[in-house]
C-alpha cells in the first residue's frame, strides 16, 4: 500500500515539473547565500524547509555569527517585502503592528482615525534579537505567526502570504532580556543553532569581509513561486508509517505519556505538544522536496527532529544536575525510537 503512495504526487498535473524547480531552486539559493554565507549548510537548509513548510524559525547563537546577515541575505534571495524589527526593551506592540492616528480631512473638515500599518505587514520578518524586549511586545507577534492576521481596536487586518517571522536570539546574555514563553516557543516550527564556523570557514569569512567589494545577491524565486513551492510539499504524500512514527516520536518526549522511556520520565519536566508531531511530518516533506524526492522517509525525520523538538522539551533538574541538554535526550530518543 505505501509503494503506491509514493507515485500520487506525479499523478498532478505539472508537480513532477514542480519537484524538479523546487531541487534547482535549492541549489540556485544555496549558491546565492554561499556568496556571502560561509558554511552553515544544516541552518540554511533548515530555514529552506521552514519556508517551505509556511512555519517561522528561531535562529540562537552568539554574537558575530552572521545570524542577521544569514536571514537579510535569504529575504533577498527572495522577491518577496522584508522587513527588520530591532526588539529592544522599550519597544511597544503598537511600533510592531500600527496604530491609529488622528488626521483632519481637508474637504470636509471632520477629524477622522486612520490606521498606519506598523513594519510587521511584509512578507518576510526579521525579529531581531527577539528576547530583548517584554513579553507584552513579544505577544503582539503570537496572532500574526499563528493566524496570519493583526487586531487592532475592533479590526483585523489580514497579512499578505506568504508571512514568515525569522527571530534571532543570543544565548549567552541574560541580563535584561525576557525569555520566550513556552507558548511562543511552540509557534516557532524550528529552532536553529548556529555554532562557531571551523578554521577554513573562518579563514575564507576573514578575507570575504575585509575587502572593498559586496557581493550583489540575485533574487530565484518570486511570491507566486514559493506559494506553488508550498502547495506542492502540503501535496506531497507522508506514508502512515512516517505519520505513526512522527506522532510515537513527539508522545515519547512526555515524561507523562505510558510509553516514554524510563530516562525521559525521570529527567524531563514537560515535552511537546501535538503541534510537534505536525511539524515533523511537515519538515519531513519539505526535506523531501528539497531533495526532489516525491515522498519522505524516516531519515527525514531523523534529520529534522532535532530542530523542531529542542525548544519544545525541558530539561528537568536530574539532567541538568547531569549535565544533560535537551539536544541530548533527543538525540536518545530518536535512536530509540525511530529505529
Amino acid at each position: 500500500m505505501e509503494a503506491n503512495i509514493a507515485t500520487r504526487v506525479t499523478d498532478q498535473p505539472g508537480d513532477i515539473d514542480l519537484l524538479r524547480r523546487m531541487r534547482e531552486a535549492r541549489e540556485a539559493l544555496e549558491a546565492e547565500i554561499g556568496r556571502r554565507i560561509v558554511g552553515q549548510r544544516d541552518v540554511i537548509q533548515g530555514l529552506l524547509i521552514t519556508l517551505l513548510a509556511g512555519g517561522h524559525a528561531l535562529v540562537v547563537g552568539v554574537p558575530g555569527l552572521a545570524k542577521t546577515t544569514l536571514i537579510a541575505t535569504l529575504a533577498e534571495t527572495l522577491q518577496l517585502r522584508f522587513n527588520r524589527i530591532q526588539f529592544t526593551p522599550d519597544l511597544m506592540p503598537s511600533d510592531i503592528t500600527g496604530t491609529e492616528v488622528l488626521e483632519e480631512d481637508h474637504e470636509t473638515g471632520r477629524r477622522v482615525f486612520r490606521f498606519v500599518h506598523g513594519p510587521i505587514f511584509a512578507n518576510v520578518i526579521l525579529a531581531d534579537e527577539i528576547n530583548r524586549t517584554p513579553p507584552k511586545t513579544q505577544a503582539a507577534l503570537l496572532q500574526a505567526m499563528q493566524e496570519g492576521e493583526v487586531t487592532v481596536g475592533n479590526e483585523t487586518f489580514r497579512l499578505q502570504q506568504p508571512f514568515f517571522v525569522l527571530a534571532t536570539q543570543n544565548p549567552i546574555e541574560h541580563e535584561g532580556t525576557y525569555p520566550l514563553p513556552e507558548a511562543q516557543l511552540d509557534r516557532f516550527m524550528m529552532e536553529l543553532r548556529i555554532d562557531y564556523p571551523n578554521f577554513e570557514e573562518e579563514t575564507t569569512i576573514a578575507a570575504l569581509t575585509t575587502g572593498e567589494t559586496v557581493e550583489e545577491i540575485r533574487p530565484v524565486l518570486s511570491a507566486e513561486e514559493l506559494k506553488a513551492l508550498q502547495g506542492l510539499v502540503r501535496r506531497i504524500p507522508a506514508p502512515p508509517s512516517l505519520i505513526e512514527a512522527s506522532v510515537r516520536l513527539a508522545r515519547a518526549t512526555r515524561p507523562t505519556d505510558a510509553d516514554a522511556p524510563e530516562f525521559i520520565r525521570r529527567m524531563v519536566a514537560w515535552g511537546a505538544g501535538p503541534r510537534a508531531s505536525q511539524y515533523l511530518v511537515l519538515a519531513a516533506k519539505a526535506r523531501a522536496a528539497l531533495d526532489g524526492r516525491p515522498i519522505p522517509d524516516l531519515e527525514d525525520v531523523r534529520a529534522v527532529a532535532p530542530d523542531v523538538l529542542r525548544h519544545r522539551v525541558v530539561p528537568g533538574f536530574e539532567a541538568e544536575a547531569a549535565g544533560r541538554s535537551a539536544d541530548d535526550l533527543i538525540d536518545e530518543l530518536v535512536q530509540a525510537i525511530l529505529v
